[in-house]
């Protein structure tokens, strides 16, 4: 029997007047993961968190989040997700304390001894004011509002936006005991492509408001190459081979291409390359077009 998935997508989309947020996105997440959303700004990652969470209404699409129709479910659904946005939805004016208690009051399924832990683990204050934290403090107690509600699905979009290296590595490590711990899964959106491959099983990458890929992450880096050589010189390439982004410096070119296969006769360097290098490729090649499409535009094509 096939395990339900955590995330189902199936042709999402959101249209803002003649403007594509998100365009035909299908996706399906396997439970227990955590998934790296990637692209650049305006590629839609917001677009796509925010209708996952309920807080933006598709134009069409399906959602279906552990199997359940996201449109046909009851209250009892809202407790499934938590959601964090860069901007931190916290009270200022509150202590630590108090907004611990508003989420307890506000979340029936609310862990108050496992919020209380993360905290007391980071050594912050339960009587500082919210305001009086700094950055990445204020990070991890909105992490831990959402975590104490013991989301089977976690939503975060640029959460380690402007902390210091310290701060992002104390957030990232909460978050993956946390996933140890209760088998959540993840969907967290950033651009720090170094801080996703050190935590992030599985990937999906946006441009151009579509899915350009989207995969297991060991999967999707041992089917990439990166060709590098003199920029005069052709090459064969297996028949189910993908050329995804090509660049030329003077006279050395450097092409990545996906393929099952290996890479036949070729005089130059085959390097397996690190996800950034496959992030940059799409976006800058089949994924080349960045920004929201247009209502009746070209549609780009998409890789599973």
């Amino acid at each position: 029997m096939t395990p339900t998935p955590a995330v189902e997508t199936v042709e999402l989309s959101k249209r803002y007047r003649r403007t594509w947020a998100v365009r035909d996105c299908t996706l399906s997440i396997p439970a227990g993961r955590i998934v790296a959303l990637v692209g650049p700004n305006a590629a839609g990652k917001s677009t796509l968190l925010r209708m996952l969470a309920g807080l933006t209404t598709p134009t069409s699409g399906e959602i279906r989040v552990l199997g359940r129709d996201r449109e046909t479910a009851d209250r009892e659904f809202l407790g499934w997700i938590g959601y964090l946005d860069q901007e931190r939805p916290l009270y200022r004016g509150f202590s630590v304390t108090e907004m611990l208690r508003y989420g307890r009051e506000t979340n029936p399924g609310w862990d108050d001894d496992r919020a209380h832990q993360y905290l007391a683990d980071l050594a912050i204050p339960l009587t500082a004011r919210i305001g009086k934290l700094s950055g990445g403090q204020q990070a991890q107690v909105a992490l831990a509002l959402c975590l104490a509600k013991r989301p089977p699905v976690l939503l975060l979009d640029e959460p380690s936006a402007a902390l210091d290296p310290v701060a992002r590595e104390d957030l990232m490590h909460v978050l993956l005991q946390a996933v140890v711990d209760d088998r959540i899964t993840v969907l967290l959106a950033s651009h720090a492509i170094a801080d996703l491959a050190t935590v992030c099983d599985y990937i999906v990458i946006l441009a151009a408001a579509q899915v350009q890929l989207a995969g297991e992450m060991e999967r999707v880096l041992a089917t990439h190459r990166l060709l590098i050589g003199s920029a005069d010189r052709s090459f064969d390439l297996p028949s189910d081979s993908t050329v995804i982004a090509s660049s030329t410096t003077g006279r050395q070119a450097s092409t990545l291409v996906r393929t099952g296969s290996p890479i036949g006769t070729w005089l130059g360097e085959v390097i397996q390359p690190t996800l950034e290098e496959v992030v940059l490729g799409y976006l800058r090649g089949r994924g080349a077009h960045v920004g929201a499409q247009r209502e009746g535009a070209g549609m780009g094509g998409a890789a599973s």
